[in-house]
């Protein structure tokens, strides 16, 4: 595979505009893909069906079905990545390639590198971990270094405010690696399919609401006794005034009512809360009860 970075002298290609970024930052991430994934449904099962159908990769090519090419060709760049992996060995990098291509290799020598370098020692916990585990966390890695590289370009060639914004709004309408090896971006693709079927769903539903709304858009039915009732209440103490302060009803203050003379008190006026006038069987406002014994 070709080299960058730390694997070798490869051809370096410098993109100078927002479209050759991406273009360059879509080819680096469809390779690393490459290495941390596979099409098996039920995940990382490659060894298994080597064993399973006794093939290894020195066969030739045409002795697999052909329903198997796409499999044992995915297959092999995870089993590949993993086999590469040794944690015996230094210090390793995964870099990917604008020509989608992928390579496991050490750090570059150079200091400062030509380019920022990905997570340093990947292969060190491949074996302390369960290896779906090991490559989420690869994943990350490399998501944070894809970024580092287009915003590298970007700084190095001059992008502007407006050029970062719309770079990173291209990056983003993308799956990160870690939502592709995790499965989150299967998931993703599954709601927003749901949520647009639900939202074509109500718009229609809404449509037919306000369709409806337009044909029964006929005279009010005459109001209930009850209504009218509580409506001429409602005036009524509108022109209400405290027999204590004066000060009109408000429909947002608790008032209460003297049994004895029948005038009005706001609640603060008298003294009186909501809770306590439960309890009160029947009420005499201050001047009634100051009445009744003032007599002989």
């Amino acid at each position: 595979m070709e080299g960058l970075g730390g694997g070798g002298g490869g051809a370096h290609y410098n993109p100078r505009t927002v479209e050759e970024v991406f273009r360059e930052f879509k080819g680096r991430r469809a390779g690393m893909i490459k290495a941390l994934t596979t099409d098996l449904d039920n995940g990382y099962a490659f060894r298994n069906l080597v064993e399973t159908c006794d093939l290894n990769f020195a066969f030739p090519i045409y002795s697999l079905s052909s329903a198997l090419y796409p499999l044992v060709f995915v297959a092999a760049d995870v089993e590949d990545f993993y086999q590469q992996c040794d944690p015996e060995k230094e210090n390793l990098c995964l870099y990917g390639f604008p020509s989608e291509q992928w390579e496991v290799n050490l750090p570059a020598e150079e200091v400062p590198p030509e380019l920022p370098e990905p997570a340093l020692g990947i292969n060190f916990a491949r074996d302390g971990m369960q290896e779906k585990d090991w490559l989420s966390l690869v994943a990350v890695h490399s998501d944070a270094w894809l970024l580092s590289v287009a915003f590298y370009f970007g700084a190095r060639f001059g992008f502007d405010k407006t050029d970062r914004k719309r770079l990173f709004n291209m990056i983003n309408d993308l799956p990160t690696i870690f939502e592709v090896v995790t499965g989150a971006a299967k998931k993703q693709v599954k709601e927003k399919s749901s949520a647009n079927h639900g939202s074509n769903k109500s718009k229609s539903n809404s449509k037919k609401g306000s369709e409806s709304q337009v044909k029964q858009s006929k005279p009010l039915p005459p109001k209930d006794e009850d209504e009218v009732l509580d409506e001429e209440d409602g005036d009524e103490h509108g022109e209400t005034l405290c027999g204590a302060c004066g000060e009109n009803y408000a429909s947002d203050e608790f008032w209460i009512c003297c049994d004895i003379c029948e005038k009005w008190f706001h609640g603060k006026c008298v003294k009186i809360t909501p809770a306590r006038a439960e309890h009160i069987k029947q009420y005499k406002c201050p001047s009634c009860s100051s009445n009744k014994r003032a007599r002989p």
